[in-house]
């Protein structure tokens, strides 16, 4: 039964990815239904999997060869990021049925979406580290052309073609790993990597850890890589919230966690993963303050947000990381979909010095963003109260003081730009031209119910806790039960020092009139801030190099059939011959 559940969660959201292409186009509502039918179906088949959890193969597929078995195992963290992103990719559809209403190309967006949702289900459930590249790949095409997906706009063009060579370029070091795993254990199975990783040299277990940390810093929009993600909010909310915040950009933290075990002795690895975190939660938090654009300040607070998580495996806190991702993967899906819906609310208008006073027309709108404002404050008793506070109390307990230190601050920047948001869209001063209109009904349903989880989910963290320690031998996690869990939190030290930072942290947008003196003297930092800290500059300049390095390889398409097919055919030859050596 449990080789079933993993077929139909990665596969329903591919057969509904065809339907929806076949039915076409001129049949708007047949699509819309269809979508929301496999999308819904996908989600049931993702819970249902989760009480199937366990550390063996479930399913097999015997490829054979250079490529080894394509295995699938359900062990906690795979099941519960196939359930995030099948049952956030389900809300997200839903939500589409009115935000994606009378748009052109409404088959190529659901089919899009619904063979990420299966590429990100197969990501979570591989056994096998060459198909997980795979499945990497696929969601960063899927990326690509949603954040395109209105390509007669020139910054959505170019923000797809940024992001995609961002993430290939951080994949480059997965694959090599990958390789390198088969050429030393004769084997691409995770488990055969985790059980015989001292087998390989220590000169290539180091190549392979810092190679995935960049792959997971690309994927997850980490310094320096993180770039791309700003310039990927030209794709429709719904994307934004599934891909950009819920799903996608956790590829590269669960990449870091699932491999944990691996590389947590290699000299330097946890170091340079903890400095990662900390430089991205702070310096995003930071760019966050002083957008003025909705999405892209919500992009920048997952940038830091994701930071967390990394700091958290850097010091040593897989679960605190795990539990954090899920609890983000809620309440900032909550937050996108709430900005689409004030985004179409008043016509695509994104500025927030163009909103204020949005409340009174926008009330349930209004009130589930501020749900999901107050969990990414870390507000109790919401679900980012519990996850952030568990990441601070490992940070103070095992973690360096100035990383510890770091973070905390952030937390109270977190704290201040969500407070200017909420602020400046609903309660400030109306800015804006014209009437706003009320969410659609499906619209409601998919926030409402990420309201209710954000309230709610964190009731979660002991069965959590349990499934991913009786499912994961090698990281030797050892979580406390739930009541348990929660008390530690509500008694630890560091949890009354966060809860003050963030209390600082709404003070100061309160006082901000009277602290005039502070803002002066810090302007150098917010125009610093306002430009990326130059990391702009820097991704721009790799973008620009890959760029023209494919222009030159344009020289090779000579439009001779010819000469095509014998490079084609030449290529071929070439890669068989390396299988059949490897072999």
């Amino acid at each position: 039964m449990t080789d079933w559940l993993i077929g139909l969660t990665i596969g329903l959201p591919w057969l509904g990815a065809l339907a929806v292409w076949l039915v076409g186009d001129k049949r708007e509502r047949e699509q819309h239904t269809l979508a929301v039918i496999f999308a819904v179906a996908a989600g049931l088949a993702a819970l249902a999997l989760i009480p199937s959890y366990g550390d063996a193969v479930e399913l097999r597929f015997e490829v054979g060869g250079f490529f080894g078995d394509f295995t699938f195992v359900p062990d906690g963290l795979g099941v519960y990021l196939a359930a995030i992103a099948n049952v956030i990719g389900a809300l997200a559809v839903i939500f589409s049925v009115d935000y994606m209403d009378g748009e052109n190309a409404l088959g190529r967006y659901y089919a899009m979406i619904l063979l990420f949702i299966g590429a990100m289900s197969g990501l979570a459930l591989t056994g096998s580290i060459l198909l997980l590249f795979i499945f990497w790949e696929i969601t960063a095409l899927c990326s690509y052309a949603l954040i395109s997906f209105y390509n007669d706009d020139p910054k959505a063009v170019e923000g797809g073609i940024k992001a995609l060579i961002v993430t290939q370029l951080g994949g480059v070091g997965m694959l090599i790993g990958a390789l390198l795993v088969r050429a030393y254990l004769g084997d691409y199975q995770i488990s055969t990597f985790l059980s015989r990783y001292g087998e390989l040299p220590e000169n290539t277990l180091t190549i392979m850890a810092f190679g995935f940390l960049a792959a997971a810093a690309a994927k997850s929009a980490q310094v320096p890589f993180h770039t791309w993600l700003p310039g990927a909010m030209e794709a429709p909310s719904p994307v934004s919230a599934l891909i950009h915040a819920a799903t996608m950009v956790n590829a590269g933290v669960y990449l870091l966690a699932r491999f944990y075990p691996a590389f947590e002795e290699v000299s330097g690895w946890t170091t340079a993963v903890t400095i990662v975190g900390l430089v991205s939660a702070f310096l995003a938090a930071l760019m966050a303050l002083v957008s003025d654009d909705l999405k892209r300040v919500l992009a920048y607070s997952t940038i830091s947000q994701l930071g967390y998580m990394v700091y958290a495996v850097g010091v040593g806190s897989v679960f605190a990381s795990q539990f954090h991702l899920f609890s983000h993967s809620i309440f900032k899906a909550l937050l996108f979909l709430s900005a689409g819906a004030v985004i179409h609310g008043i016509g695509g208008e994104r500025d927030m010095k163009k909103m204020g006073g949005l409340g009174r027309q926008m009330p349930f709108t209004r009130n589930v963003f501020i749900v999901g404002a107050l969990a990414l404050m870390g507000i109790p008793i919401l679900n980012g109260f519990w996850s952030k506070e568990l990441i601070l109390e490992h940070g103070l307990e095992d973690g360096p003081a100035w990383a510890y230190a770091g973070m905390l601050i952030g937390a109270g920047i977190t704290a201040l730009y969500s407070f200017r948001m909420v602020w400046l869209v609903f309660f400030d001063v109306p800015r804006g031209e014209g009437h706003a209109h009320q969410a659609g009904q499906m619209m409601r349903i998919a926030t409402g119910i990420l309201a209710f989880g954000a309230l709610t989910t964190w009731l979660l963290v002991g069965s959590f806790g349990e499934m991913l320690e009786e499912s994961l031998p090698f990281h030797g996690l050892h979580v406390h039960a739930g009541t348990t869990l929660i008390e530690d939190i509500i008694t630890a030290q560091a949890t009354l020092i966060a809860l003050g930072v963030v209390a600082l942290g709404l003070l100061t947008w309160w006082l901000r009139g009277s602290l005039g003196w502070l803002a002066n003297g810090l302007r150098f930092v917010g125009t610093a801030a306002s430009h990326d800290f130059g990391f702009e500059w820097l991704n721009r300049q790799i973008v620009n190099i890959t760029k023209s390095s494919a222009e030159s390889l344009r020289a090779t398409q000579t439009g001779h059939l010819n000469w095509n097919v014998l490079g084609i055919v030449g290529g071929l030859v070439v890669v068989l011959a390396i299988l059949a050596l490897g072999a």
